[in-house]
């Protein structure tokens, strides 16, 4: 388990201390794939240097299974970055070596005899697909194919835990798709912590189970991924995953009584629930935004409705959706029923 507690970062620039991250306090269980997302500057790669040790917290701690890393030495920082790797957007590979040497160079750093290191860098080429390539050199390969031999470097040394530090940023989306596959299936079958750092909420979408948005150095929002997509509560998070919500509040404000429905599962999002509002209750509502993903087997989603009437109207329109099951109700107008409150039921 990984735990960051008050966990603080500043730099001293040119201009002045500029503080990176300002007391984040997280968990991260065994075998959980952890989402750590947020735009550029939010302080994501300072966050996950400073779980290797890269980085020295100026405040906090980072523990490791109850083990507090800022008090280990060099050497027991090195044997602890065997268990905690990392793979990088731009992939680190030695372009002078070949797939099988770069992936023992891990293991012949720990002394590993060279037979035995060739033996297990030649299985770990296997693992992710790569059998054939064992004596191409980096620049010989896709991006894909780069990034499935920096993960088998990883592995080398049977890690705890794997940092994914934007390692698919720079790939195409069906690449994508296909290497966080393979991460999935490595840490099912091996039982290996992922931590995934990345500023695509589709990335978070398709993989982690656990999510935590960074905004300017700090957390804004942090639970399962399923909860966070269907009930997005701080702005970052809105917008990061539905992107098309940027322009809320100014709709809200040109339309008086915007309403933002949030589906929490396939039922909810299937069903007519506006013609259904308008059949059984006379209300009629405008969709000014709507947007759907699936988690999982599940279909997530929101809508934004203009409901035209007055407060009176409003009210009974917003009793009307909130008992629905798995919907969530909020009124984005700054006057009404529960103005900037969520209804649920």
């Amino acid at each position: 388990m990984i735990e960051l507690r008050n966990l603080s970062k500043s730099f001293v620039t040119a201009d002045g201390p500029v503080d990176a991250l300002k007391h984040v306090n997280l968990t991260i269980r065994d075998g959980d794939i952890y989402g750590i997302i947020g735009m550029s500057g939010a302080g994501k790669s300072t966050l996950v240097r400073c779980i290797n040790m890269l980085e020295r917290p100026s405040e906090g701690a980072v523990l490791l299974d109850g083990t507090d890393l800022s008090s280990l030495d060099k050497k027991q920082l090195r044997e602890m970055r065997h268990r905690v790797t990392m793979i990088f957007q731009s992939f680190n590979l030695l372009m002078q070596r070949t797939c099988l040497h770069n992936v023992m160079l891990p293991l012949r750093l720990a002394h590993m005899p060279k037979q035995e290191a060739e033996a297990r860098a030649r299985a770990l080429l296997e693992t992710v697909g790569l059998p054939d390539k064992a004596n191409a050199y980096p620049a010989q390969l896709s991006g894909g194919q780069q990034q499935r031999v920096a993960i088998a470097r990883a592995l080398a040394t049977n890690p705890s835990v794997l940092l994914c530090d934007e390692a698919t940023s720079a790939l195409d989306p069906k690449t994508t798709h296909a290497i966080l596959e393979l991460i999935r299936e490595i840490n099912r079958k091996m039982g290996i912590t992922v931590i995934v750092i990345t500023h695509q909420m589709s990335v978070v979408q398709e993989i982690c189970n656990r999510v935590a948005i960074l905004e300017n150095g700090t957390v804004v929002e942090e639970g399962d991924v399923s909860a966070v997509f269907s009930n997005p509560r701080a702005k970052a998070t809105r917008s990061l995953v539905y992107p098309e919500m940027a322009d809320m509040d100014a709709v809200t404000r040109v339309r008086g009584q915007a309403v933002r429905i949030t589906f929490h599962g396939a039922a909810a999002a299937d069903k007519p629930l506006i013609a259904s509002m308008a059949m059984e209750r006379s209300i009629a509502a405008s969709i000014l935004n709507a947007s759907t993903r699936t988690v999982g087997d599940k279909v997530y989603g929101y809508m934004l409705l203009d409901i035209p009437g007055g407060p009176d109207v409003l009210a009974e329109a917003v009793k009307y959706l909130s008992a629905e099951p798995d919907v969530s109700v909020q009124v984005e107008a700054n006057y009404g029923v529960n103005s900037g409150e969520e209804v649920s039921e």
